[in-house]
């Protein structure tokens, strides 16, 4: 018995990996745009306000991290 196998490589075309890089871009924005407004929000917060939230200054830009990135 024998069988053939056939395989082809998948045709992307400019517009597609254009379209691509313009969602990955807007993703990307979107995103820095969530970490810089969580940022300016915890940095005008008193340092009463971040006590009450369990923060310190020090955790100010790894909570706006893991907001924006989900890390």
């Amino acid at each position: 018995m024998a069988y053939m196998t056939s395989t082809r490589a998948a045709q992307v075309s400019f517009y597609d990996r254009f379209a691509a890089l313009a969602v990955g871009l807007k993703d990307a924005f979107a995103r820095r745009r969530v970490f810089n407004q969580t940022l300016y929000e915890l940095n005008h917060l008193s340092d009463r306000d971040l006590s009450d939230l369990g923060l310190s200054r020090a955790n100010i830009a790894d909570v706006a991290r893991e907001a924006a990135y989900k890390v």
